[in-house]
């Protein structure tokens, strides 16, 4: 908790050469099935939640930015390559797993679903 009682959250790249810190409560939490996501994260789907609410800083470098659509930039770790920001007209969203604890960032929402993998959903029953 910051000095004014508000929820304070770390996260940042795999090697750490990206690093933030949000405060304030977080937004939606999603999960996005659509292509672009896929391929930005290298994965089935990309797990982000919204910080439009909440304060961000940046306290060890910074994302280096895309421009994915006529609508986005994303921002991911020039070191490492880890994906770490959406970034819209309507504010910014930070990829859940970047998180230091991201098992209390539960998604409550699915976005892109028409290109969701047919085979997303058996993955948790497989050994």
């Amino acid at each position: 908790m910051s000095l004014d009682n508000r929820p304070v959250y770390t996260g940042g790249c795999q090697c750490g050469a990206v690093r933030f810190r949000v405060e304030g409560a977080l937004g939606d939490a999603s999960v996005c099935h659509c292509r672009m996501c896929q391929k930005a994260s290298g994965n089935f789907y990309l797990p982000l939640v919204s910080v439009r609410g909440a304060r961000l800083d940046w306290t060890r470098g910074g994302p280096k930015r895309f421009r994915s659509s006529s609508a986005a930039w994303r921002g991911f770790c020039a070191e490492c390559g880890t994906p770490v920001t959406f970034e819209a007209p309507d504010g910014v969203a930070l990829a859940i797993a970047a998180f230091d604890d991201p098992a209390g960032i539960a998604p409550t929402i699915q976005w892109g679903v028409e290109a969701k993998l047919p085979y997303v959903d058996g993955v948790s029953k497989l050994p």
